[in-house]
């Protein structure tokens, strides 16, 4: 960024040559960089600083004229000397790169949208495929919209232990987050469980809003090809409006499972498990697809897998706008690590899932679709514990969720006889559930990769007192979920009906419900 002019708070413009590297900086946990460093950066600020044109000029006036050959500076223009003349333009500086780091990691998490619509679309079979593509991309702006207006004053709005009760819409004072860290003045907005993170409200609002559209999507795939679209967009509305907000406000808005200790850096079970919650009622209530199960059961395959291989890669680089900017801040270790413990989770994922199928199928028909279902598995599997664990223990974590991707998948298939035809409940809900699990089994605790958060693992020493906390989690938000999320069901039945008639689903919702086909040619 050589050359860049910043304004500074006071008006000033400050020339940056570059700025340094951070790699000397302490590694500290992503979930408390913000507050240290923000802090470290306000403290630092002398009560009086003269400007740089005051200092200029004072040695202009005391100093002789003396005329000598221009030598190259050696002094690197960085933060840090910034600081020392005036450590707002500094802390200004810092607060523009992690508005656009979280911006830009948020643009990512929006573009997972394309991946779940085209992971879902090939998967399922080319006479719903319209009807899957236009459920994929309606759903992210209703979640968007509705969060905007209900759930993010519910999860991070001032109020109870239990739900956020201020700043709906973004109503009530404006938010001065970012005054109060850089300036220290005292915060007066509403959204406290946030007000350490110094980047403008409406970048905390766009990059959280990409993660409520997340968990809608996660739905549309265990109930797919039978669903009434008009139906599906209604449940997702309820989904955002109530119990998202609600349980993220007990996991992140400083509720009362945050109070416990309970960790879940970027959404485990706050999105994935919550997500398969209700893609496991939904699937349920709404009732297998004809044809799938009974004496004239037959084969339903994906007609293109290239179409969900695509989807998955998409999602694979969309993660590391999930959980590395989960960190809300630009801190190169943390955003490092977590980089580095998703991609491994992610690899891991998919030769656990490999291995079964090879041990199942005795090296043959081994199933392209599991092996994706296994890498997205690893890669929800790391995504509560990402800044907490170590490399060696993301690829246990990742390795164990694909090796269940399979089992967990026929479980729900064959024992309980719910129809997903994605196998979205195996991979968010199995998978949120181990990944959750983990934070207690594999956390390093307190030290060399984060100064604050979980204690240290079951496995690596530490006790059981963070699992147990973890295992409180999940069985509190799952059998929320459950309870909510089937009323939920029931309300849309019987307000406008679930499920498409006998004739349309037969047809294929394309032609039923859209009037459109995907493939003209082959139609």
């Amino acid at each position: 960024m050589a050359g860049m002019s910043i304004r500074s708070a006071r008006g000033r413009a400050t020339g940056v040559a570059g700025i340094a590297s951070l790699n000397s900086r302490p590694r500290r946990a992503a979930t408390s960089v913000r507050v240290q460093r923000q802090v470290t950066r306000t403290k630092a600020r002398p009560q009086e600083v003269a400007t740089v044109a005051e200092v200029v000029e004072a040695v202009e006036e005391a100093a002789p004229v003396v005329e000598a050959e221009p030598v190259a500076s050696t002094q690197v223009n960085t933060i840090a000397t910034v600081a020392a003349v005036d450590p707002v333009a500094a802390a200004n500086i810092q607060v523009a790169m992690d508005t656009a780091w979280v911006l830009f990691c948020g643009f990512l998490v929006i573009g997972m949208n394309a991946g779940f619509a085209c992971l879902e679309a090939g998967f399922c079979r080319a006479k719903n495929c319209v009807n899957i593509l236009a459920k994929n991309l309606v759903v992210f702006p209703i979640a968007v919209a509705t969060y905007y207006v209900f759930g993010f004053g519910l999860m991070f709005g001032d109020g109870t232990p239990f739900v956020g009760t201020s700043g709906f819409a973004l109503t009530g004072p404006a938010d001065n987050a970012v005054q109060a860290v850089v300036e220290g003045v005292k915060y007066t907005g509403v959204f406290s469980s946030m007000a350490d993170t110094a980047i403008p409200i409406a970048a905390k609002i766009f990059f959280q809003g990409a993660f409520a559209g997340t968990t809608a999507s996660i739905v549309s795939g265990a109930v797919a090809e039978r669903i009434k679209f008009g139906s599906f967009l209604l449940f997702s509305f309820l989904l955002i409006a109530t119990i998202y907000g609600v349980t993220g406000h007990w996991i992140w808005g400083g509720g009362w499972l945050a109070q416990m200790g309970f960790e879940d850096f970027a959404g485990c079970t706050a999105v994935h498990s919550l997500g398969g919650w209700a893609a496991l009622t939904g699937a349920k209530i709404l009732g297998p697809r004809i044809g799938k199960y009974g004496a004239d059961a037959k084969e339903m395959p994906a007609h293109s897998l290239p179409l969900g291989t695509i989807g998955c890669f998409i999602l694979w680089i969309g993660w590391f706008g999930f959980n590395p900017g989960s960190t809300l801040a630009v801190d190169a270790p943390a955003i490092s690590h977590i980089a580095m413990t998703t991609n491994l989770g992610a690899c891991a994922g998919a030769l656990g899932a490999t291995i079964t199928e090879l041990i199942q199928k005795k090296g043959h028909d081994i199933d392209l679709g599991m092996i994706i279902n296994g890498l997205l598995a690893g890669l929800v599997g790391v995504t509560a514990s990402c800044p907490f664990i170590s490399n060696t223990s993301s690829m246990i974590v990742g390795l164990v969720a694909g090796l269940l991707i399979g089992p967990i998948s026929s479980f729900v298939d064959e024992k309980l006889k719910i129809d997903d035809p994605v196998g979205a409940i195996g991979v968010h809900l199995g998978g949120g559930i181990i990944g959750t699990l983990a934070v207690g089994l594999f956390s390093e605790g307190p030290g060399a990769l984060y100064a604050e958060g979980p204690a240290k693992g079951l496995l690596l020493g530490g006790g059981a007192s963070q699992l147990i906390t973890q295992c409180i989690g999940i069985v509190t938000v799952g059998a929320t979920a459950l309870v909510v999320t089937s009323a939920l069901w029931y309300l849309v039945k019987a307000i406008c009906g679930l499920r498409v008639t006998v004739e349309e689903e037969t047809k294929g919702l394309d032609t039923s419900e859209h009037g459109q086909v995907a493939y003209v040619a082959a139609q």
